[in-house]
């Protein structure tokens, strides 16, 4: 008996069917309120900005240093001039207009930057700051606040930070002279782990040098503590 083709097609054409309708079905939810079916959410532009689809290890988005956004946004009166031969700053004011509370400190939180240009404005604006006249008398003040941020540069894992900090704190110490010493245990913690280091020892003898002769005779005993191998500059 032969087959009857039309219902052979209706049967496979019903299945197909219900293959799509299962589709449909699947595809779309109910509203339990309205009792209604929903179409599904399409992907919109702003699902890229998912914080759980950024890369942690990317640096496109890394956010700038305090310092830096400091800078950015002219907290600090002075840009940088970029020369052919060496780079120096511009100041909008003259230095010695400049409150060193709070552009002292924030330069010297600066101390501690590794990207360019940050790392020159901040070295080189401290140190512009304390070569005027009556650094004396502003930067003594605010020592406590000083201190810290020196100290971080000193305790820094880069070596280029670290001879940044020691730096400073020779600066400093020129500057405030005995005012120095009460800080200086805070200090020479950092430095003593570095004078192990071929690489630093002359540089750190040098400022230690520098630092005990700003600081007078007191300074020798609190350095010795730290640095028991530090030969005093005193005969």
């Amino acid at each position: 008996m032969a087959s009857n083709p039309t219902r052979g097609g209706a049967g496979s054409l019903g299945k197909k069917v219900t293959v799509i309708k299962s589709k449909s079905a699947s595809s779309t939810k109910s509203d339990p309120g309205t009792g209604t079916k929903s179409k599904p959410r399409l992907a919109l532009p702003s699902d890229r900005l998912n914080p759980k689809t950024i890369d942690p290890f990317s640096n496109k988005d890394k956010t700038k240093s305090a310092f830096a956004a400091v800078y950015t946004n002219g907290g600090i009166p002075c840009r940088l001039v970029h020369g052919s031969v060496k780079h120096k700053l511009a100041w909008s004011m003259p230095p010695e207009s400049v409150s060193f509370d709070p552009v002292l400190i924030t330069l010297a939180e600066g101390l501690k930057e590794t990207v360019h240009p940050y790392n020159f404005v901040a070295s080189q604006g401290f140190k512009e700051l304390l070569e005027v006249p009556d650094s004396t008398v502003k930067a003594e003040p605010l020592l406590s606040k000083l201190i810290m941020p020196i100290r971080a540069a000193l305790g820094h894992a880069n070596a280029e930070v670290f001879e940044t900090g020691l730096t400073a704190l020779v600066q400093l110490s020129e500057v405030v002279g005995p005012a120095i010493v009460p800080h200086l245990k805070n200090l020479l913690v950092s430095i003593a782990k570095r004078t192990m280091d071929k690489k630093y020892r002359e540089k750190i003898t040098d400022s230690l040098h520098i630092i005990e002769q700003s600081g007078g005779k007191k300074t020798l005993p609190i350095i010795k503590t730290k640095i028991p191998t530090y030969t005093t500059i005193f005969f």
